[in-house]
């Protein structure tokens, strides 16, 4: 088992994360693993034999990434895994989870089944982003979920016009647009009305957020549509924001691309589950209804 290495990302803030990390990183050792941590982590983790790692190669080289704890986590490993083309698994420790592949309950298992290779790897379309605009310097950012451009002022209407493709579609006035992958379907875009995608789909989403407008429906188009956002000149301060991790100002007149990321997220996988049953146990849909099953 010489060689191999596991980079370990976790909520440090909250005592069980921590607690769990601990765990892991002591039986991926156990059985041969080099034990990388987040240099920011080291001190909190408290764990001996593991190597502290910092900057975008945190992950270079490693076989897997463990992200323990909540979605924010999992966007924050996904960081650092997704240039080193590593894989990524997520183990929930927060509520709802939905990028995790395994619950807490599960945390013994996981670990077993990376130590024998017992796992496949899906990769995840992304999305890259521009942005340009007089004055300043151009923006280049990515996600995995989505990219939004939202109003800077909470009183003020955003007006914005979206092409598609290179032609213009619709000019709004709204709080915003968002632009999805299909994993980030269940985020941010579907607070906004937009559909569920299921994350084999190869699809880009985009959802306009409160628009006053006639025409406002969330569009699912092809990968390798390009969009293109600009805020209108005479309108308020904007906010582009990558998963909601990474935000930058937008003046009046900027102009947002948004197309297919170069680069995928590797998604671990350690059981065949249909995304049904994901679903259903992550919104806690009521499958039987209030009238009860008739079967």
């Amino acid at each position: 088992m010489s060689g191999r290495t596991a980079l370990l990302v976790t909520h440090t803030g909250r005592r069980r994360s921590t607690e769990h990390a601990r765990s892991v990183a002591a039986d991926l050792i156990a059985a041969g693993f080099e034990v990388r941590v987040v240099a920011d982590e080291a001190d909190d983790l408290d764990l001996p034999g593991v190597v502290p790692v910092a900057g975008p190669e945190a992950a270079e080289g490693a076989e897997i990434v463990f992200a323990l704890g909540g979605d924010g986590t999992f966007l924050r490993a996904a960081e650092l895994a997704r240039p080193a083309k590593a894989p990524l698994l997520g183990i929930n420790l927060g509520k709802v989870g939905f990028l995790a592949e395994a619950e807490i309950d599960d945390l013994d298992t996981a670990v077993r089944d990376v130590v024998g290779r017992n796992y496949t790897v899906d990769e995840r379309l992304t999305l890259d982003v521009t942005a340009e605009f007089d004055g300043g310097p151009t923006i280049e950012s990515w996600a995995l979920n989505e990219i939004s451009v939202e109003k800077g002022e909470r009183a003020q209407m955003l007006e914005l016009l979206v092409d598609v493709d290179g032609r213009p579609l619709s000019r709004y006035g709204c709080d915003g647009v968002v632009c999805a992958t299909p994993t980030g379907s269940t985020a941010y875009a579907f607070s906004g009305g937009g559909p569920v995608v299921w994350p084999e789909v190869e699809a880009l989403l985009l959802v306009p957020i409160s628009a006053h407008a006639l025409f406002s429906r969330p569009l699912v188009t092809a990968p390798t549509s390009t969009f293109v956002i600009t805020v209108d000149p005479f309108t308020t301060l904007a906010v582009l924001s990558c998963d909601g991790r990474r935000v930058y100002d937008l003046p009046p007149g900027a102009r947002v691309t948004v197309r297919r990321g170069a680069l995928p997220v590797r998604i671990v996988r350690l059981r065949a589950r249909p995304f049904t049953d994901r679903l259903v146990a992550k919104f806690g849909l009521p499958v039987h209804g209030w009238r009860g099953s008739r079967r």
